[in-house]
């Protein structure tokens, strides 16, 4: 007996031969999933959002507080660079496999960088490795960058570098400010590293660490001389102090 097979089909797909692509009147394009961790809690993450401001005041010094200095906010992270890059999105022809350049080879750098979408400024530094030795750099860039008698509140993830090492050396007008367990989302940081990579570090060949480095530092003084960019990417309805 010869089976048969019927498809099932998906409500409002089009019934005329067409593909969805070709199906305006669906509103469907195909895209990237914007990935998320396992262990991501939703919950602890609307509390993080709901109650930051006393989040914040929780961490302030006393000083802070009772001289009520102007207070940044500032978002920090840190993403390796290296010679096997990312392949980067491109316009092409439907039908088309268009190819990139990716090196094999894997010296690589860290860029550690930090937004105040408030001001439009960054600051950052570019290390050899993720380190407290590295982390303890970039806060006294953060820190220089600070507006004369501000205080700046440095938000971050829980990476052993950042505020659970013991050797970190936080300047007096910063306070660390830490994010929940797996909340890339709630850091625009994350979405600074992915557009610099589909604008600046995606096909790229680099002969060595230096060029890696020089890439690095290239990147981010032309992503910081646009403050409108860093306004539009780092802003978030929830910062509220």
């Amino acid at each position: 007996m010869q089976a048969s097979c019927t498809y099932g089909s998906v409500r409002g797909a089009p019934s005329n031969g067409r593909s969805y692509r070709d199906s305006p009147e669906l509103r469907l394009t195909k895209m990237t999933a914007r990935p998320f961790h396992p262990k991501k809690d939703e919950a602890a993450q609307e509390a993080f959002k709901a109650n930051f401001k006393a989040i914040v005041e929780a961490e302030l010094p006393d000083e802070v507080i009772r001289n009520g200095l102007p207070l940044e906010v500032w978002f920090q992270d840190e993403a390796r660079v290296g010679q096997q890059g990312t392949l980067s999105r491109l316009w092409a022809a439907i039908g088309s496999r268009p190819a990139m350049a990716r090196d094999n080879r894997r010296a690589n750098a860290t860029i550690f960088g930090a937004i105040c979408p408030c001001r439009q400024i960054g600051a950052a530094v570019v290390m050899g490795a993720a380190n407290t030795e590295a982390m303890n750099e970039h806060l006294k860039v953060i820190s220089a960058q600070v507006a004369p008698g501000a205080h700046a509140v440095l938000v971050c993830d829980g990476a052993g570098w950042h505020a659970k090492s013991k050797d970190i050396v936080v300047p007096a007008n910063v306070t660390l400010v830490t994010l929940p367990a797996y909340a890339p989302e709630l850091n625009p940081m994350e979405i600074v590293w992915q557009f610099l990579r589909d604008n600046r570090f995606g096909a790229q060949v680099w002969r060595s660490y230096k060029a890696v480095v020089a890439a690095c530092c290239d990147a981010w003084n032309w992503f910081v001389s646009d403050a409108a960019q860093i306004a539009s990417i780092g802003g978030r309805e929830w910062v509220i102090l």
